[in-house]
């Protein structure tokens, strides 16, 4: 699809559950940014219908609180696999990543998932302290991933 942005970040978490807001809140830093090639979607979990959102892009990045992810975050590589689970709504990147191919023919998109360290999901919590600081980590580790495409502008650290 032309006239898309090519980098799309997609980012899923529930704000009103602690650290899981910190997907939204890494959406939110970029989004501010204002960066014409990026585009930044924030969901609170992966549906079948964001496989259409994922066309057309040059470089795809899944961002979301991980309970068991080492601290600070993990950046790495996904590759379309079929682990569809029938119990949820939810689907894991790899699955949306296969439901894209099987729609539209491949996924021609570098994909990354950026999943950032939490600690408390609570219902009404706020965003812990390491939770925090692992999001400034987070935040520069996304930052680079997002220069590196062409085209790229500089961001202003918050």
């Amino acid at each position: 699809m032309s006239g898309r942005p090519p980098v799309l970040v997609l980012a899923v978490g529930n704000p009103s559950r602690g650290d899981d807001a910190l997907g939204a809140l890494l959406a939110e830093r970029l989004e501010a940014a204002g960066l014409p090639h990026v585009e930044v979607i924030v969901e609170f979990q992966l549906q079948v219908e964001h496989a259409l959102d994922l066309e057309g892009r040059s470089l795809v990045i899944f961002v979301d609180a991980g309970m068991g992810t080492p601290a600070p975050f993990q950046l790495r590589r996904v590759k379309p696999a079929a682990d569809f689970v029938h119990t949820t709504h939810a689907l894991s990147p790899e699955a949306l990543l296969a439901t894209c191919e099987r729609v539209v023919g491949n996924v021609s998109a570098e994909t990354w998932v950026l999943c950032v360290r939490g600690e408390s999901f609570e219902l009404g919590e706020g965003l812990s302290a390491a939770a925090a600081s692992n999001l400034d980590a987070a935040w520069a580790a996304l930052v680079a991933r997002v220069e590196e495409r062409p085209g790229r502008v500089q961001i202003r650290q918050p």
